[in-house]
């Protein structure tokens, strides 16, 4: 696979009917490995050992409703009162990020409220802090790490 721009982890392998699966911390499952599970396994490793994510916030791969429409987003963090932290949307690196991509992830955030957003594709990595009161988003440099509060 392709290398990211994210540091170094140790991932868990595997090979299977000619497919090769890699292991994901929160499912505690092999996945299918995909070049956009790829960029979400990295992000994934990212939240947890750069950023300090405890793994009991980190859900992965879920399904949400939007306006009706059955939809998955890619990783949630939660804050210890069940509210939401941050959603990351992953795409495969051969993707351009776009504005149809941050189109994508505010549709979400209208029914999951995150206070951030991130969108990368592994190589580009975008991230904003949600403004409701102003109704937009303002550009980071990166998310913040984990805190308590």
């Amino acid at each position: 696979m392709l290398d990211l721009n994210f540091p170094k982890f140790s991932f868990r392998f595997k090979n299977s009917e000619n497919k090769v699966s890699i292991f994901d911390v929160i499912r505690k499952k092999f996945i299918v490995l995909q070049p956009e599970e790829w960029v979400r396994q990295h992000c994934v490793h990212y939240l947890i050992e750069v950023k300090n994510y405890p793994i009991s916030l980190i859900n992965v791969e879920k399904e949400l409703k939007v306006n009706d429409l059955k939809k998955r987003y890619d990783i949630v963090v939660f804050n210890t009162d069940g509210s939401i932290k941050l959603i990351v949307e992953c795409k495969a690196p051969k993707i351009k990020i776009s504005q149809d991509t941050f189109d994508q992830i505010a549709r979400y955030n209208l029914t999951l409220n995150a206070d951030y957003l991130m969108v990368t594709n592994g190589i580009n990595h975008y991230y904003c802090k949600m403004d409701f009161e102003a109704e937009h988003y303002q550009f980071l440099r990166d998310i913040p790490e984990y805190s308590q509060q």
